[in-house]
């Protein structure tokens, strides 16, 4: 199954109103400006996008909006995070006709399965849709890594096609690719190794804070992926700060709270989230100030 998920992909906040319902507009809006600020696609209802704090019917009207507000423009991938099989190979067959690009799927949510258990799962979704599926490895918050003996097995399902590595290790990368070859799009999940992660092969990058600066994201990208390793580095370094913010725990209020700052989103969250107050707003607040004033520009490296 043939595939194009490189670049650039925000990992995109659900906004809410204040009374927690979900505000359409205003995700229409923060789409218009990513699209033309040069993103390559999106992820729709990951951990950014509060995905367990929707219902069944709120997580299909909203990858339904979000697809038709795109209109084919950039590449939609809904996330898929579900307490059992049943109920993820459920939803990927409700949204499969909705023009959805693929599915970013995660192990079951509440019960950490063992490796059969999780592999059964991953096999019983790929099996129910069509739909091409990116792998969602993140054994640091999920308690399970799916590991290269297990991605042998999913290599047999035509629609896998992708993994979002997040292990934090960066030598998975070359294990991956040292493996498998080019079977699986690889994309790296963790913001504060995304330079290490592109220069070692990853094609794309899922990222919380290409929602607040997505024109940097785009630029650190094509730079590493020219081989301008040095204004890479001088766009990361910058960064960094604002990376470190996506892996934290409270890193969906981090980072809504940075949406607001810069005029993209709300920061309202839904319960039990709450929003920052005290040291863990001010650490936000100082370190958006801190960005803010030191902001290159991105002229200089004649990307256009």
């Amino acid at each position: 199954m043939s595939i194009n998920w490189n670049g650039v992909f925000p990992a995109i906040s659900t906004q809410f109103n204040d009374d927690g319902t979900i505000n359409y507009q205003s995700n229409a809006r923060m789409l218009e400006q990513l699209i033309s600020d040069g993103i390559d696609g999106i992820i729709a209802l990951g951990t950014i996008g509060e995905n367990l704090s929707l219902s069944p019917a709120e997580k299909r009207e909203f990858i339904k909006h979000t697809v038709e507000t795109v209109n084919g423009r950039i590449i939609v991938l809904s996330g898929c995070a579900e307490n059992s099989a049943d109920a993820a190979a459920q939803y990927a067959q409700d949204i499969q006709d909705t023009g959805v690009d693929g599915l970013m799927l995660l192990p079951a949510m509440v019960y950490r399965g063992c490796e059969q258990e999780t592999l059964y799962h991953f096999q019983s979704v790929a099996r129910a849709t069509t739909l091409p599926i990116m792998v969602y490895n993140n054994p640091v918050t999920y308690g399970i890594d799916i590991n290269l003996d297990m991605m042998a097995v999913l290599a047999k399902e035509e629609n896998i096609v992708a993994i979002k590595e997040s292990t934090t290790d960066t030598r998975r990368l070359t294990e991956l690719q040292t493996r498998f070859g080019d079977r699986f799009t690889i994309l790296c999940g963790v913001d504060d190794i995304a330079l290490e992660s592109i220069l070692l092969g990853a094609t794309g990058w899922i990222s919380g804070l290409t929602n607040v600066f997505p024109q940097e994201s785009v630029a650190l990208m094509k730079l590493a992926q020219a081989g301008r390793i040095e204004e890479a580095r001088e766009i990361y370094r910058w960064f960094m700060p604002l990376l470190r913010l996506d892996t934290i725990p409270k890193l969906v209020q981090a980072i809504k709270l940075a949406e607001q700052i810069v005029g993209r989103g709300s920061e309202n969250v839904r319960a039990p989230r709450l929003i920052l107050t005290g040291d863990d707003r001010a650490q936000v607040e100082d370190t958006m100030r801190d960005a803010l004033a030191n902001r290159l520009d991105l002229t200089k490296y004649n990307l256009a």
